[in-house]
């Protein structure tokens, strides 16, 4: 249950996007300056969360990403599954293609009862718990400082 950079780059950007007021939209430039990633890349997984429904996006002089209406109840396994596939939860520790009950990796059972406790964890945490911390000031978003994150 590695996390692809889509995915990270998707939760960093909604984390982002959920610390602006409600309704006010985000240029894709911005976010991505802030956080420190690729713009075009960050606008493919952008358009993708808008598609999904998580996002609206609007364009011209005022455009940009803002979370739809109650999209900040969403929780982190239900973006982790649309940007990693529904199978995200299913895949083998060690990358094997096949690993189950009866066809067991070496670390098959000691890592379903840690890969359970992670999907409670992604299960209960919200967009909007998420940005809270994050405008605490107790945690950071992004690898840059906290003087080049402050408007």
């Amino acid at each position: 249950m590695v996390l692809s950079r889509t995915s990270q780059y998707a939760v960093q950007a909604l984390i982002f996007i959920a610390t602006q007021p409600p309704g006010e939209p985000v240029l894709n430039r911005d976010i991505a300056e802030r956080l420190n990633v690729p713009a075009a890349y960050l606008a493919k997984i952008l358009q993708n969360l808008c598609k999904h429904g998580l996002l609206d996006s609007f364009r011209g002089r005022l455009g940009g990403f803002c979370l739809r209406e109650g999209m900040h109840k969403t929780n982190l396994m239900q973006v982790l599954l649309l940007t990693e596939g529904p199978d995200f939860t299913k895949s083998c520790i060690l990358g094997l293609k096949e690993c189950s009950d009866a066809t067991a990796c070496p670390l098959h059972h000691k890592w379903i009862p840690v890969k359970k406790k992670i999907i409670d964890l992604l299960q209960n945490m919200t967009l909007e718990e998420l940005a809270r911390a994050v405008q605490s000031g107790k945690y950071r978003l992004s690898d840059l400082p906290a003087a080049a994150m402050a408007h």
